[in-house]
This record gives C-alpha cells, sequence and structure tokens, in this order.
C-alpha cells in the first residue's frame, strides 16, 4: 500500500506502510491513529522529547530507555508502543514525524478522506475552522480530513494543502513576490 503513493515511499513510507498492515490485521487501525496522534502532540509540546527524537548523540539504548518510560506514561497502545521501540532500535527515531504523517496519508485512504493541512497564523475559533471544513468540502467529492497548523511567521491569509493541490494566500508570500518585483524593477 505505501508503494502506491509517492507521497507515502521511502523508509518512512515503508514503516507506517507495515505498521498499517500490522494494525489491520489486528483490527486496531483507528486505535493506533489515536495513539500517533498523541504521540505527535507529545513530541510537538516538549523540546526535551524532540532533542531525543533528532539528536544523533543519544545511542539507541539511551533512547529506547527514555522512550520506554514515555511511553509507559502516555498509554500507549501495545502495537504503537513496539513500534515506537522498534523503530528506536532501528536507529530510525529521528524520522517518527515523517512516518506519522505517512501513516495519516493511508489511514486517510483507507477512510476515503482526502489530507487537507491548513497553516494559519493564528489560531481558529470554532466559526472559522467550521466555515474553512465547509469550503474545502465543496471543492472535493471526498470527505475532508482537516489539520491545521498555527504559524505566525506567515503573518496572515492560509496556506492549503488538499490532496496534490496547494494554495498560499498568505501575506508573508505576498509581500516576498511584491519585494522580488521592486528589486526587478529597481
Amino acid at each position: 500500500m505505501a508503494g502506491e503513493d509517492p507521497i507515502v515511499a521511502g523508509m518512512a513510507g515503508r514503516y507506517a506502510g507495515a505498521l498499517f498492515e500490522l494494525a489491520r490485521e489486528a483490527k486496531t487501525v483507528d486505535g493506533v491513529k489515536a495513539d500517533l496522534d498523541r504521540f505527535a502532540a507529545l513530541l510537538a509540546e516538549s523540546p526535551d522529547l524532540q532533542r531525543l527524537v533528532r539528536s544523533p548523540v543519544f545511542s539507541a539504548e539511551d533512547q529506547l530507555r527514555a522512550l520506554t518510560v514515555i511511553l509507559a506514561r502516555a498509554a500507549l497502545g501495545s502495537l504503537t508502543a513496539n513500534f515506537l521501540k522498534l523503530v528506536t532500535t532501528n536507529r530510525r527515531l529521528y524520522a517518527i514525524g515523517d512516518m506519522i504523517k505517512a501513516f495519516a496519508l493511508i489511514y486517510a485512504r483507507h477512510k476515503g478522506e482526502v489530507m487537507a493541512a491548513v497553516t494559519v497564523a493564528e489560531p481558529l475559533g470554532a466559526k472559522q475552522r467550521h466555515a474553512l471544513e465547509e469550503a474545502l468540502k465543496s471543492v472535493t467529492t471526498e470527505h475532508v480530513a482537516l489539520t491545521v497548523t498555527v504559524d505566525p511567521a506567515i503573518i496572515g491569509g492560509l496556506i492549503v494543502k488538499l490532496g496534490s493541490r496547494m494554495v498560499d494566500t498568505s501575506l508573508r508570500t505576498k509581500l516576498n513576490s511584491i519585494r522580488q518585483a521592486m528589486k526587478g524593477s529597481g
């Protein structure tokens, strides 16, 4: 399954595809997806965990010891916990973010959804999020799985990735275009 889509190709796609197949056989696909989302949230919240995951200074044994404690506290399912431990033992923990994204793509395809990743400058309110979901549903016949990322660096506007399409209406991009145009005219 991972080989069908170039987005989930490569090492991260192979790991994600293998995990998805195991989860499907065990009938725990939704649970594994929730566990991976929980781990991604932990990763996003903790600079120490990010350092543990990304730094080549830590040995696989050190990473595994620390991760075992974190996984016990996070109460992740055994399949997900074992997967994360295997990734750590194989010295691939640095790629866990890409593996989680690849799993999300495979999961969305399995559920008949299309992934929509939206980057905004400020958090969306409930009404704004609903309006965005409705607008995205109007341009596709598939169900939309929406993930929203806040990045103040875009200043304003939106960056929307829907499947293979991308629309960038951020103020940062518009300002960069103006800057380039002014350099060319001077």
